[in-house]
């Protein structure tokens, strides 16, 4: 994994405990869809993803909100730019 990782010098890896949701951001990301659906009786599946998957669509547009659930973490957002 170890030689995966260092052939890859675009990639930021970081090494986490067992479980620690409070230094997940997919956690954070989660909790904020799930309080947009608190009040949700869907009774299809298929809406229901629907509904996700537009929660999840409106979020990509807001990176400030994302950079947010990082910034909870603790973690550095100090990553390199994107390389063309």
């Amino acid at each position: 994994m170890r030689d995966l990782i260092g052939a890859r010098d675009w990639l930021t890896v970081f090494i986490l405990p067992a479980y620690a949701p409070e230094l997940n951001a997919v956690e954070y990301l989660w909790a904020n869809v799930k309080h947009s659906l608190a009040n949700l009786a869907s009774v299809a599946l298929d809406r229901l993803e629907a509904l996700v998957r537009n929660r999840l669509k409106r979020l990509q547009y807001r990176s400030d909100v994302l950079d947010g659930f990082l910034a909870g973490t603790g973690l550095s957002l100090d990553l390199p730019p994107p390389s063309p």
